[in-house]
Formats: C-alpha cells, sequence, structure tokens
C-alpha cells in the first residue's frame, strides 16, 4: 500500500468520524503515512508533524532544520516550516484550512503539549478530539513490500550476530560483545540497532532486560544476547543464548524445554487463532515442566517499522492473528541465581499457518 493510500484511509475515516483533520507526531506513524524519514530525538523534541486533512492534501509541518530532507523525501506532499514553533503555525493554517474539529494522537503527545493545543483550539472554536492507535492499527498487517524489507532486516542481524559469535571468547565483558554488534550493525548498512542490544551472562542472564555491564564471559555459563537492528526502516529482533564450553546436563535440559516451548507457540500460529492461544500454548509446555512461575512476560510481540508494537501474543489479548503480522516468538526460563535462557525468531502470520523468518539456527536444536 503506497503512502497515498495510506491517507485516503485515514481521510475516509476522519469523514465517518465527521472530524475535519487529524495531527500524526508519532515518529513511525508520520513515516508510515509520509516517507519522511527523520527521527525524533525524544517525545519533547519533534523533528515534525502531519497534519491530514479529511477532504484536503496533507502537509507536512516541519521547521528549517528538516526542509532539505523533508522536501526529498515527500515530494507529493507540500511541507510548510513553523519558525516560531508548531502551535503559532497551527494557529494560522487551521481557520485558513476551514478546520472546525481537530484528532490529535493522544498516546503521543505531552500533558503540556495537549493542554497548550487544547487552549490554541478553544481560541478559535476548533473542537479537539484525542485519538489513539489508528495508524498503528493499519501497520500491524504488512504488505508484501514490508516483509521483504523486515526479512531482508533479520537477515543482517544474522550475519552480525554471526560475525560476533565467531569472535566471542572467555574473559570478554558483556559490553565488549554488545559495542562488537553495534559497530557490526553500521558497518554493514544497518541505519541503527532497534534497541539497545542486550548480552547477559551467568546469574545475569536471569534479568529478560540486563543492561550489558564490566562482566566477563566464563565458560559453561548461559550467555544470552538479544539483538536487532533497523534496514530501510524495518526492525529485527532476535534472541540465542549458549554456554562457551561443554554445557551443563542443566542447562541443556532447560535450553530444550524453551526451544519446545517455542515451537509449540509456532506451530500454533495462524490466521484466526487469538493471540492468547498462541501464549497459552507455548507456556503450557513450560508449566508443565515445573517452570511456569519463571517464565513471566508474554510470548511475543509485533515487529515493523517500531521494534514493539502491535500485536502482543500475550495471554490478555482476545483478538485474532490476521495474514501479514509479523510477530517474535520468544519463550524464557529465568532463574534466580542461575540464569537464564531465551530464545527468539520472527514469524509471518500466514492463512494456513506461518512463515519463519529467520534462517540462523546457533544453539536452537542441541
Amino acid at each position: 500500500m503506497s503512502t497515498t493510500k495510506r491517507i485516503k484511509k485515514i481521510q475516509a475515516r476522519l469523514r465517518r468520524k465527521k472530524i475535519d483533520a487529524i495531527l500524526i507526531s508519532q515518529p513511525h506513524n508520520r513515516r508510515y503515512l509520509s516517507g519522511y524519514t527523520a527521527t525524533d530525538h525524544d517525545i519533547g523534541e519533534s523533528s515534525g508533524s502531519l497534519l491530514i486533512p479529511a477532504r484536503k492534501n496533507p502537509l507536512l509541518l516541519t521547521d528549517f532544520r528538516f526542509q532539505i530532507q523533508a522536501e526529498r523525501e515527500t515530494k507529493e506532499m507540500r511541507v510548510l516550516l513553523y519558525p516560531k514553533g508548531l502551535q503559532a503555525l497551527l494557529k494560522e493554517l487551521l481557520p485558513d484550512l476551514g478546520i472546525s474539529s481537530l484528532a490529535f494522537e493522544s498516546h503521543y503527545t505531552l500533558h503540556n503539549v495537549a493542554e497548550k493545543l487544547q487552549t490554541m483550539c478553544s481560541k478559535l472554536s476548533i473542537s479537539l478530539h484525542p485519538t489513539y492507535g489508528i495508524v498503528e492499527k493499519m501497520r500491524t498487517i504488512k504488505n508484501k513490500k514490508e516483509i521483504e524489507k523486515t526479512r531482508s532486516s533479520v537477515l543482517l542481524n544474522e550475519q552480525v550476530f554471526q560475525t560476533v559469535y565467531k569472535t566471542i571468547v572467555p574473559g570478554q565483558t558483556e559490553i565488549d560483545i554488545a559495542l562488537a554488534l553495534e559497530s557490526t550493525m553500521r558497518r554493514r548498512s544497518a541505519e541503527a540497532p532497534s534497541f539497545e542490544s542486550i548480552v547477559a551472562t551467568g546469574e545475569r542472564s536471569a534479568l529478560p532486560h540486563a543492561v550489558p555491564g564490566p562482566v566477563k564471559i566464563e565458560k559453561h555459563k548461559p550467555l544470552m544476547i538479544d539483538m536487532g537492528l533497523i534496514l530501510d526502516g524495518y526492525c529485527s529482533d532476535m534472541t540465542r543464548t549458549f554456554t562457551l564450553g561443554k554445557a551443563s546436563k542443566k542447562y541443556l535440559e532447560i535450553h530444550r524445554l524453551v526451544r519446545k516451548a517455542q515451537l509449540a507457540g509456532i506451530q500454533k500460529i495462524r490466521a484466526g487463532v487469538t493471540a492468547a492461544a498462541v501464549d497459552k500454548a507455548a507456556r503450557r509446555v513450560i508449566s508443565d515442566a515445573g517452570y511456569g512461575k519463571f517464565f513471566g512476560h508474554a510470548l511475543g510481540h509485533g515487529v515493523g517499522l517500531a521494534v514493539h508494537e502491535e500485536p502482543r501474543l500475550s495471554s490478555r489479548n482476545r483478538k485474532q492473528l490476521k495474514a501479514g503480522m509479523i510477530v517474535t516468538v520468544e519463550p524464557g526460563i529465568y532463574l534466580p541465581g542461575w540464569g537464564g535462557i531465551r530464545l527468539e525468531n520472527m514469524v509471518v502470520v500466514r492463512e494456513d499457518g506461518c512463515e519463519i523468518l529467520n534462517n540462523d539456527t546457533t544453539w536452537l536444536d542441541i
């Protein structure tokens, strides 16, 4: 689906809701609808907003720093600059466009910004409508081009992993490995890591989101690497856990159990099955083996322009999966004082099952 078609879908929804325009500020949503790739430094420092009227052409609103990039990337869209700030421009622009009702992304708007927007709209007799998830819902279903971009991201991520994996030796630190991963990503043309790489050894591998530290890698202890990168805008996410040297009997038992749970989840995935049912299929394997309380997070999550997006493979998500969704399947067992094992692959939901995007089999079937 082209950005033009995506815009038209948003406009049709606005007309059904009898809303004159929507202001898109969330950077992934902005990119999805316009092709404008600039990122935000944080939620308080934006590189622009997309104003989509229900019945007129959309506008990209930004400042001087991003003018050249915005005009290059959005040739079919008018770019307007706001030298005095976004709200100063909106104060002039909204009445000129005949807008009497405006929607905004409530989940990506700071409270003080929303208050100022409300004050401005009240003075202009414009009704303000908070919205949530309109564009995110569209993003959950990937088209063929998006799937191929994600496949390329996954492939590059695996190549980076293999390059670094072959160099890991006892005595290196978690930080050494994380830096090697992220520098290799950059050298291999990735835009950036899709999240800060997780490298955790020994007891620290029981921390699902451990931050790499100056801890040295030792033989025979679990070593977890959770990594991903962004390529052409699309994210990848993969976890491998292994040991240097011979693995203990306990390690092999838990590792094989986690892999069995992962396969059970993968085998359950197809269009029409609920996310909760997929989570349950994998969780049952771990629970039946007596480790249920040591698997405390959801089975997986959607991946696309953002590394964490809908749908969530969670016991609380009763929504059905649809063909074209891309999700991770990442069960884990985390034992305090010993360590943890998580294995993660990405799959595309299909009508009759799912397609595994990963080719890497490092320590999956041991």
